[in-house]
């Protein structure tokens, strides 16, 4: 599953303004079939690893009500939207791809049922966006996926094959910060990455995310009874926040080598641009270094035995139900 969050400069950039995209002039394309394709290829190719599994056809929706009111008539010029919903864009070689799903088709329903949608308001909102694909993640993780869309006014239903993944959205924030966050079913990474860099450098930081939703970390930390905020770098809280990271880190080459990416791409980005993320001397103390990640993530991979099959399932995720002391 697949989204976005439009702000304000994207928006303009629709508009026409000077402001520049999301991921604008960097390799792949735009920012979010960037992250779609990341995504989809890391939930796919582990979802042995995954115990919540839901369909990923392999592309990234959109929704009308997501930009704000005054650019609404340049986004409709631009994407099409016939109906309230439509294809941002697909992922070259996907499921949705072979079965014929293209970028701008309006989407009318999901397996025969219709979009959940809200009410129109005067505010941008991604509420429309995160119904659809909350309805996708409802569908059977194995069955084909029927969509029903209008191309060109006309009405035509295509059926994508099966092809279940990790159940995790995956979505580009446009702000400032060079920030990426997991809560337990989403990964959102800031289009700044996009700007700066390669996409394997990005998939160590979204594979890094996802293995946050594997583990279920927010669910552990929250069952420990952690302090976040200002108390969360203290004694424990600080301790268990650490140890989540560390353990993220490494599941995270598992994750990146079983989708084909070269593990340590995550070693690399953390040796050369870690300060860029972690704020250097001012770090939050809830992470590791960015030279200890570093050293960790080189010996995992150091630790992968040399016959390990694709996909491996590493040791570590026997404990990803124990509670965190």
């Amino acid at each position: 599953m697949f989204g976005h969050i439009i702000w304000a400069a994207l928006a303009l950039a629709i508009a026409g303004s000077s402001a520049p995209s999301a991921g604008q002039g960097a390799p792949g394309g735009s920012a979010d079939l960037r992250l779609a394709s990341i995504g989809y290829r890391l939930a796919t190719a582990n979802v042995a690893l995954c115990t919540d599994r839901a369909p990923t056809p392999g592309l990234a929706v959109h929704a009308l009500s997501e930009y704000d009111p005054p650019v609404r008539a340049a986004a409709r010029a631009k994407f099409g939207f016939a109906l309230p919903v439509a294809v941002e864009g697909v992922v070259a070689g996907s499921p949705a791809a072979r079965a014929g799903v293209v970028a701008n088709d309006a989407l009318a329903a999901v397996d025969g049922l219709p979009l959940p949608l809200t009410p129109a308001t005067g505010l941008a909102t991604g509420a429309d966006r995160d119904a659809v694909l909350a309805l996708i993640a409802r569908r059977p993780a194995d069955a084909p996926l029927r969509l029903t869309l209008v191309r060109d006014g006309a009405q035509r239903v295509l059926t994508v094959p099966p092809s279940p993944g990790c159940r995790t959205q995956f979505q580009v924030v446009v702000a400032p910060p060079m920030e990426a966050s997991a809560d337990g079913a989403i990964v959102q990474i800031g289009a700044r990455f996009f700007e700066n860099y390669a996409d394997d450098q990005v998939a160590a930081v979204v594979a890094h995310e996802l293995a946050h939703n594997i583990l279920r970390h927010r669910v552990r930390l929250d069952a420990a009874g952690v302090k976040r905020g200002l108390l969360a770098e203290i004694g424990r809280n600080g301790r268990l926040f650490r140890r989540t990271e560390s353990e993220a880190d490494l599941l995270g080459v598992h994750l990146l080598r079983n989708a084909g990416y070269d593990p340590r791409a995550a070693v690399r980005f953390w040796r050369e641009h870690g300060g860029d993320v972690d704020g250097g001397l001012f770090r939050s103390r809830t992470h590791p270094s960015s030279a200890a990640r570093a050293r960790a993530i080189e010996a995992e991979i150091a630790r992968i035995p040399a016959d390990a099959p694709r996909p491996y399932v590493p040791p570590m995720l026997a404990t990803r139900d124990a509670p965190l002391e």
